[in-house]
């Protein structure tokens, strides 16, 4: 990283905008004094200590938070589900660990996010939606009305529902009046907060660009950063091996009445859905209706499907087939695999690994399979990432590795919970022209999850919404879409 010279006066409201890998979080963890080069780069106001008064809202906290409430974590697995870890409450008051409470300021946050249902929930339990919610609750207790805090926002934006962004925003814009310092780090244009009031432009670990933010954002650098457009793949890999195709007739997925809950919180109610091997999938709901749910109960992960009418390839689930037959035939890009990958995988491994349904490579592998992992990593435009560490990448290009680890293997469903969270716009772009193409080219069939507004899906041919119910949980509403209500429902 080349930094020449970067400032944040006190009530500064910056936003460090640029692509994935420019070097945005780099620089972020230089600042709050996270990397053993801070000393001898970063000069702080007298009166400031970096591990106290920088406060993080990031995905990486995000999976920090959840790993280290899940290491004793059984409840997953247990009908009452009662060792709840870290509840919601207690972690957003540790932001004033040590300080005077502020009661007022407490109620009117979890009031202005909306987090009064969720105070006494276990954070192991949260959506990533909810959780973000929590961890800009816990940021703004803490820094606000006191001196010299610098809050840190990683893409607060990102994987919201509509009603939550808008709370979001609100909420951070009122209180940076309040006499709080912000560093926004952010890839794309609709997703910087109005409150900011400087603009620092980030590619290829250099700052290109730096001021306030009306003159940064009528400079070409800017225009030129916005418009980029990808080169998607004519011609997507094939399979090394013939293999067998589901057809237009094929009922892939099917669930009939069947309930979710944790232990005495429903979750799921009178789920009935079917998904053919003619049809792609848009499942929306708000942010812990029970999405990421409804995918464990389908793809192997989630036991609670077992002793229900839950049909998958013709066979009714718990029949006598293994949670590897099931594997075999779903390609998953989710948050919870994206958090099951730690040190010491190469970006090559971990897509070979898709073959075998592994997190990792534990198996023999073959000339056939590095091949295959290679051409998809082309595909997406990541074949220079091979050799890299995986844990060592941006968030964001980690999801591209997840896309062609879950792809290698040619799934008949490739199920996509959330797939361009912490993309950019240009590899935004990348990700949906790609999926257009395995959707027109492949077998393959797509469920797609998302919150995020513009996205065009013009492949969908199926609309899943999630509806609340008056007694408590969600129902599913299922539709048949053409190809202009399918770009209109996500815009």
């Amino acid at each position: 990283m080349r930094i020449s010279e970067f400032t944040i006066n006190e009530g500064e409201h910056w936003c460090l905008f640029g692509p994935n890998g420019a070097g945005k979080s780099v620089l972020a963890s230089l600042i709050a004094g996270q990397r053993t080069e801070t000393g001898s780069y970063v000069r702080y106001a007298e009166g400031f200590d970096p591990t106290r008064d920088c406060l993080f809202v990031s995905f990486e906290e995000q999976q920090r938070l959840w790993q280290q409430d899940n290491r004793l974590d059984m409840s997953e697995y247990s009908e009452r589900a009662e060792d709840k870890g870290t509840v919601v409450d207690v972690l957003i008051r540790s932001g004033r660990a040590g300080t005077s409470e502020d009661e007022t300021l407490f109620l009117k946050l979890v009031a202005q996010l909306n987090l009064q249902e969720i105070l006494q929930k276990g954070i192991r339990f949260l959506s990533s939606g909810q959780i973000r919610r929590v961890l800009i609750a816990r940021a703004l207790y803490a820094a606000t009305g006191g001196t010299h805090k610098l809050v840190i926002l990683d893409d607060p934006l990102e994987a919201i529902d509509k009603d939550s962004r808008q709370r979001i925003i609100s909420c951070i814009t009122e209180h940076q009046g309040s006499g709080l310092s912000s560093l926004l780090l952010c890839r794309r244009q609709q997703d910087v907060l109005p409150g900011v009031s400087h603009l620092a432009l980030m590619e290829d670990l250099q700052i290109t660009a730096q001021g306030e933010r009306s003159e940064v954002e009528s400079g070409e650098q800017f225009r030129q950063l916005i418009h980029r457009s990808p080169k998607v793949a004519v011609e997507l890999p094939k399979p090394a091996t013939e293999q067998p195709q589901p057809t237009a007739e094929d009922r892939l997925i099917e669930l009939k009445g069947v309930d979710a809950s944790y232990g005495d919180l429903p979750v799921l109610r009178n789920v009935s859905w079917t998904m053919t091997g003619a049809d792609h999938v848009l499942i929306e709901g708000p942010n812990g209706c029970g999405k990421s749910t409804l995918l464990s109960l389908i793809d192997g992960e989630n036991h609670k499907g077992y002793g229900q009418e839950v049909y998958l390839f013709g066979r009714r689930k718990g029949s006598g087939e293994t949670v590897w037959d099931i594997k075999s035939r779903f390609g998953v890009v989710s948050n919870e695999l994206h958090n099951k990958y730690v040190k010491g995988w190469k970006v090559l491994d971990v897509v070979v690994s898709g073959f075998f349904d592994s997190v990792g490579l534990y198996d023999d592998s073959g000339s056939a399979e590095w091949d295959g992992a290679r051409e998809w990593l082309a595909a997406l435009g990541i074949d220079g990432l091979e050799k890299e560490y995986y844990h060592e990448l941006s968030f964001g290009q980690q999801r591209l590795v997840l896309l062609a680890r879950a792809m290698v293997k040619h799934p008949w469903v490739l199920v996509l919970d959330e797939p361009c969270v912490g993309l950019d716009d240009y590899h935004r772009k990348l990700i949906i022209g790609t999926l257009e193409m395995i959707a027109r080219q492949t077998h393959t069939r797509i469920c797609y999850v998302s919150h995020v507004a513009g996205e065009e899906l013009g492949f969908i041919t199926q609309r899943l919404l999630f509806v609340p119910l008056d007694e408590g949980g969600f129902t599913v509403k299922q539709s048949a879409l053409s190809m202009n209500q399918a770009r209109q429902s996500v815009s």
